[in-house]
């Protein structure tokens, strides 16, 4: 089978185009036909730093963990699922887990839901790692009706569906984000856009939450921007991060009560614990977007499979908007 293998790493390596055989079906997996497949920072990653960090694949590696396709066989012991079953998940590209940019690849079943119905297949490959992201963040932080909730960079890949599935939840959202055409995705969505290059926290909390503070903010940027989440969160409130990479003081966290929740989707591939979780995920965020309820934002910019390295240089730019997504 075709794939695009990356044979060194580092920010520069090149993927290159080489034949491997196509994976068979084992025991409480799947083969699927890959159609198409999403670039997440986390994949960027692992490119750029390889075994400085402990999830990175061996050497040739196939990169790609998110990824749409049709089941193409079945292991035994594999129920739910048929052969030519539209289906999506992510399920690969990290340890020893042969990822989605090939032709072919091999997923455990438990981390895959059917495809939503109204979905191409470009589009629902851009959903799983994000998705499964903002539901459990969400979910961890207890939002719910009445509740006033700040998304920290709500047009990136996270922030956008946690807008919609906080409002889903009935919650009331604000988001922040930069530049007219982030403003305008976070104000699609339904959500307060706070433009936090000109807008002080002290004044949008002052503004939206009667200096009360929200009760759940979800920061998708970490850094120093984690110390911005704690200033603009109520008493007991919660702090969800998904970057929590770096050192910081705790004490505004401290004096405020504050629930911090770090939330990193990967530990259930890596450790092979609570897998069915992520796939009763897919399966519900299936019927969310069917019903209406959530759509994902996809750059504008179209890739190949040969065309993987454009695709990486896309996210890393800044410049895309939406999902950056690969056609197989």
């Amino acid at each position: 089978m075709k794939s695009m293998t990356l044979t060194s790493y580092g920010a520069d390596a090149p993927f290159v185009e080489a034949e491997l055989p196509r994976p068979l079906a084992t025991p409480g997996h799947v083969v699927l036909r890959v159609k198409a497949t999403s670039v997440n920072t986390i994949d960027t990653m692992i490119k750029g730093a390889g075994k400085d960090l402990p999830l990175s694949p061996d050497l040739p590696a196939v990169l790609g963990m998110d990824f749409a396709g049709v089941i193409e066989e079945l292991g035994e012991g594999v129920t739910g699922f048929a052969v030519g079953d539209e289906v999506y998940g992510c399920a690969g590209g990290l340890a020893d887990l042969q990822g989605a940019l090939a032709e072919f690849m091999r997923a455990d079943a438990r981390l895959i839901a059917h495809k939503p119905k109204s979905l191409s297949m470009r589009e629902a490959a851009a959903l799983p790692l994000v998705g499964i992201t903002a539901w459990e963040g969400l979910h961890r932080a207890g939002v719910g009706a009445g509740q006033k909730v700040l998304v920290q960079g709500g047009a990136g890949g996270v922030g956008h569906l946690a807008i919609q599935l906080a409002r889903h939840l009935g919650a009331e959202v604000s988001a922040t984000g930069a530049g007219d055409d982030q403003l305008a995705v976070i104000e699609g969505y339904g959500a307060r856009a706070i433009d936090f290059k000109t807008q002080k926290i002290e004044d949008y909390v002052a503004g939206q939450t009667a200096g009360r503070g929200f009760d759940a903010v979800f920061d998708t940027v970490g850094g120093d921007n984690l110390t911005n989440s704690f200033a603009a969160a109520a008493l007991n409130g919660h702090v969800v991060t998904t970057v929590a990479l770096s050192e910081i003081d705790l004490t505004p966290a401290h004096f405020s009560g504050l629930s911090l929740h770090v939330v990193f989707m990967l530990l259930p591939m890596l450790h092979d614990v609570n897998r069915a979780v992520h796939g009763q995920i897919l399966g519900n965020l299936a019927t969310l977007v069917d019903e209406g309820a959530v759509k994902p934002l996809l750059d504008e910019k179209t890739f190949d499979l040969s065309q993987v390295g454009e695709a990486y240089a896309r996210l890393q730019s800044g410049q895309a908007l939406g999902k950056v997504v690969i056609e197989v």
